[in-house]
């Protein structure tokens, strides 16, 4: 008998589709502990500096977790959220240029992202990594279409990417995972590789 995706984890996943597929988010539903990325862009804004402003209206953070600013020069944002930003950011003016400076950051655009879903899914092919959001194995599986009738859930492979260039690769019960109702399931980092294998009949 085939596992299906239970009637929560779709729900999930579809209001991640759509809360994640505009460019912009309302400030309400940003979520203050996302962490600046390469080719996030960012408003840089300096209350009554308004010729700084037009020269940081679209700040692209490098591949180096930087940022380049007038007066200032480069910034590490490696591991920051856009308030942790504003901090680095108002610190270095304030160090020699302005006094006290009033500053915001705003992600206007975030960097495309996403993890591949493969084998025996109804659409095998990349998911796009929800903007400001977690993505669990389970839900990447559903936006891929759900598990085919020949899926085995309890056998399913992730293949990550480690910081230091290694790739694990783990062995993952996800239909254990849907009987707890997706209660601790696995959070997806981008650029994973989820292979879903067929059942040994």
């Amino acid at each position: 008998m085939a596992v299906t995706i239970s009637g929560v984890a779709r729900s999930i996943a579809a209001q991640q589709i759509t809360e994640g597929s505009g460019v912009q988010s309302p400030a309400s539903e940003r979520r203050s502990d996302y962490v600046l990325q390469p080719q996030d862009s960012l408003r840089v804004f300096i209350f009554q500096h308004e010729d700084l402003n037009k020269q940081m209206d679209s700040v692209q953070v490098s591949p180096e977790h930087t940022v380049s600013l007038p007066l200032v020069g480069t910034i590490s944002v490696r591991g920051l959220t856009a308030r942790q930003a504003e901090s680095a950011i108002r610190e270095a003016f304030d160090r020699d240029f302005i006094v006290n400076p009033q500053v915001s950051v705003v992600v206007v655009k975030y960097a495309e992202r996403s993890v591949n879903v493969l084998g025996q899914v109804g659409k095998p092919d990349r998911v796009p990594f929800p903007q400001e959001k977690g993505l669990t194995i389970i839900e990447a599986i559903t936006l891929a279409g759900g598990p085919t009738r020949l899926a085995d859930l309890r056998r399913v492979k992730l293949t990550r990417k480690q910081t230091d260039g290694e790739t694990v690769v783990e062995e993952i019960d996800v239909s254990a995972m849907m009987n707890k109702g997706g209660k601790d399931a696995v959070q997806l980092k981008t650029g994973d590789v989820v292979y879903v294998p067929e059942r040994v009949i």
